[in-house]
């Protein structure tokens, strides 16, 4: 098959920028070095689309969530990741989340069955000259790391991203933890161990006590990022930090007190059967026996038996607004474009809309067709503003998407009324902007939003 343009890495980026390029009609070679002989320090499988950190996509909810706003736009815009998200669900309150091994298995075999796509197993270590987008996530090869930063003449950025341990439900207490969701929104779709004062002063200071794994030489200096914060980390900023934070007890009654617990951990549904559950917030980068004493010491826990225990690596990601242009293309050499968290976007939500739009921008481009980017008050519109010129440089920083990287509205409003004033006006602005999209490669995307705004 003749080759339109090239994707490096088959992450949700590189996934989703694939099918809606050979949804377009373009003939697409997906590499991805796993399954080649090359493994990743997070992966464990060679699958498309494996979620390493969570199997959560976060809030649903289009009327009043930023998160959720962008699941709907991606939906009106024939998403792959989003169709095997909404296929793959289970159960999680008001959010979104999946059973990973059948949201992976989707994927892949959507991808490797597609006409239009060839995957390749194999390592990429320098910069294409074809059409090219680069989406290789946040563990990119060193290779071609060194290949990026001799292109733009200085070194990526990079942070650690820890991962949350997993607890076979059938060793979780159930006579001690009970199952709701904070507040009784969404129903009763986590299970929550909770601790009373004493307990949680003991917790706080194992996780500071506790031996951590070391650090390699390069990663010394590397700065972790707020959103994914080892738990330890998080309990040595101070001793109230974690009942702040993702041990928060309040909204959640516990039925044999009546009342909140002093803090609480949370699990949350991990696979579609419901035997995993993974610990909610609890990255870490503690040793494993570490984590398996300190960790049995929360109520309901004390048994527990784990299907994966925490871990960290380094992350990395590039200054997308010195590098890039609106449309994602690297500046000195336009034919590359860059999709997903290397982007400096957080989430996987927000890497699979930002290789979405890459997509987007690149299949214009080689049919000739000119393609603006999505109006700012949208939530796609928004992320992309912001990794492409809205964020400072200097102080440049992952970021998940949020109604703050909106335009303001005007006046004053409640809370719960500006944020419906925020996904109204989007839902208005991406219907205006999907109109005005070549209707050949958009019938799809426009029907489904008609229908989503009228309804």
């Amino acid at each position: 098959m003749a080759l339109d343009i090239r994707i490096v890495g088959g992450g949700l980026a590189g996934a989703e920028a694939a099918w809606q390029l050979a949804e377009a009609g373009l003939r697409v070679r997906l590499s991805e070095m796993r399954g080649g002989g090359e493994m990743t320090p997070a992966h464990e499988t060679d699958r498309l689309a494996e979620m390493v950190c969570s199997n959560s996509f976060r809030s649903d909810d289009a009327e009043h969530n930023a998160v959720g706003l962008l699941h709907q736009e991606m939906r009106a815009l024939n998403s792959l990741i989003m169709r095997a998200a909404d296929m793959h669900r289970v159960p999680a309150g008001s959010a979104l989340a999946v059973d990973r091994e059948g949201f992976a298995a989707e994927v892949t075999g959507a991808i490797e069955q597609h006409p239009n796509i060839t995957v390749a197993r194999e390592r990429v270590d320098m910069l294409p000259d074809v059409p090219t987008i680069i989406a290789t996530g946040p563990l990119t090869g060193s290779k071609l790391a060194e290949a990026i930063a001799a292109e733009t003449g200085t070194s990526a950025l990079a942070f650690f991203d820890a991962i949350a341990p997993i607890v076979h439900r059938d060793s979780i207490d159930m006579d001690v933890a009970w199952m709701a969701a904070r507040w009784d929104k969404g129903g009763k779709d986590y299970i929550n161990c909770p601790l009373d004062k004493a307990q949680y002063e003991d917790f706080v200071a194992a996780l500071i006590d506790g031996e951590k794994m070391p650090f390699h030489e390069w990663e010394m200096d590397t700065p972790y990022f707020e959103g994914c914060m080892p738990i330890e980390v998080m309990a040595e900023r101070g001793a109230e930090t974690l009942r702040h934070g993702p041990m928060k007890p309040v909204g959640l009654d516990n039925p044999r007190t009546g009342r909140w617990p002093y803090a609480v951990v949370q699990l949350r549904q991990d696979n579609a059967l419901g035997t995993l559950w993974n610990m909610v917030g609890f990255q870490t980068k503690l040793k494993h026996g570490e984590q398996v004493r300190i960790f049995r010491t929360i109520p309901g826990l004390e048994n527990a038996e784990f299907a994966r225990l925490g871990g960290i690596h380094r992350n990395s990601f590039i200054n997308s607004p010195r590098l890039l242009d609106r449309e994602l293309r690297l500046k000195s050499k336009p034919n590359i474009r860059f999709a997903g968290q290397i982007t400096g976007c957080e989430g996987y939500v927000e890497s699979a809309a930002i290789g979405l739009l890459a997509a987007r921008f690149a299949a214009a481009e080689l049919s000739g067709d000119e393609l603006p980017p999505p109006p700012p008050e949208t939530a796609l519109g928004a992320l992309l503003a912001h990794i492409t010129g809205g964020a400072d440089a200097e102080t440049f920083q992952p970021m998940n998407v949020n109604f703050g990287l909106m335009p303001p509205l005007p006046g004053r409003s409640k809370k719960a009324d500006r944020k419906k004033a925020y996904t109204d006006r989007a839902r208005t602005n991406l219907a205006q902007w999907i109109e005005r999209l070549p209707p050949c490669r958009e019938a799809v995307g426009r029907g489904t939003m008609r229908s989503m705004v009228e309804g």
